[in-house]
């Protein structure tokens, strides 16, 4: 039970120090340099804001959520199917796996406004947006691990004369899944970030907005310290699902990744 403790205050407090650093150094800035409020907030009042909307935060944040979510969910499920396909077929990974790797290089504030044109704003086009951003950690982390089977084991399956199914999914996925769960981590925040720039183009669009639409609205009247209350909630979503897959690898699949 100590050795547990001692683990999660190695973990939780180095992070918290830093936090409150530079909670400190910002108050320090802004008393010593004078800076107005409408250009840099203290922190206390971004907390006095984030307490003044939390109910127009707290819709805001669950819709950014939903979208970031379903993008991550579909981002599991088809990249693991695309890793599949690419893992069972040497030309077909060399022919296509290039296109998954260019679909991540471009930046999606260009892809954004194309899919939004195509689909019409709403949360289905912010779902996909999220899906786009987040499924190549998928793809590359779940081939990988797929085609790094030790050659000896996939030797005993063949002298055993295991079908290819059998390979798949008795073999490749089970020695995968560490793979898979590393990719989810790197995923779950970036499906956050696809659905803030989402939210950001669908801007008046839609009749609901999300933490997206909220911190360019807050800045184009002024008020930073609503916007950076925003742009406060939006960072610790993306560390909650970031800290949600990592908590599940560490419980569910640490001795697995111990035995590896």
């Amino acid at each position: 039970m100590n050795t547990r403790i001692g683990q999660m205050l190695r973990t939780v407090f180095p992070p918290m120090a830093v936090l409150v650093m530079l909670v400190v150094v910002w108050s320090f800035l802004i008393q010593c340099f004078n800076i107005k409020e409408y250009f840099l907030p203290s922190p206390q009042m971004v907390l006095s804001a984030a307490i003044r909307i939390s109910a127009e935060l707290s819709k805001a944040t669950w819709l950014t959520a939903q979208a970031a979510l379903g993008g991550f969910c579909l981002s599991i499920v088809i990249g693991s199917l695309v890793a599949i396909v690419f893992s069972q077929s040497y030309w077909m990974r060399r022919g296509c796996f290039p296109y998954a790797v260019l679909l991540q290089t471009v930046p999606i504030v260009a892809i954004a406004p194309l899919i939004l044109f195509w689909f019409d704003a709403g949360i289905h086009s912010v779902i996909l947006i999220a899906f786009i951003v987040s499924v190549f950690p998928i793809i590359a982390n779940l081939t990988a691990g797929l085609t790094s089977v030790d050659r000896g084991l996939v030797e005993l399956f063949q002298l055993n004369r295991a079908c290819r199914l059998q390979m798949v999914f008795k073999l490749q996925i089970p020695h995968a899944i560490p793979d898979l769960v590393t990719g989810a981590r790197t995923s779950a925040g970036l499906s956050v970030i696809g659905a803030i720039v989402g939210e950001f183009f669908a801007g008046n669009s839609v009749q609901q907005h999300g933490l997206g639409f909220m911190v360019p609205q807050r800045i184009y009247r002024l008020q930073t310290d609503e916007a950076f209350a925003a742009v406060a909630t939006a960072a610790l979503l993306g560390m909650t699902m970031f800290g949600s897959v990592s908590l599940m690898r560490s419980t569910l699949l640490s001795k697995w990744c111990n035995a590896r």
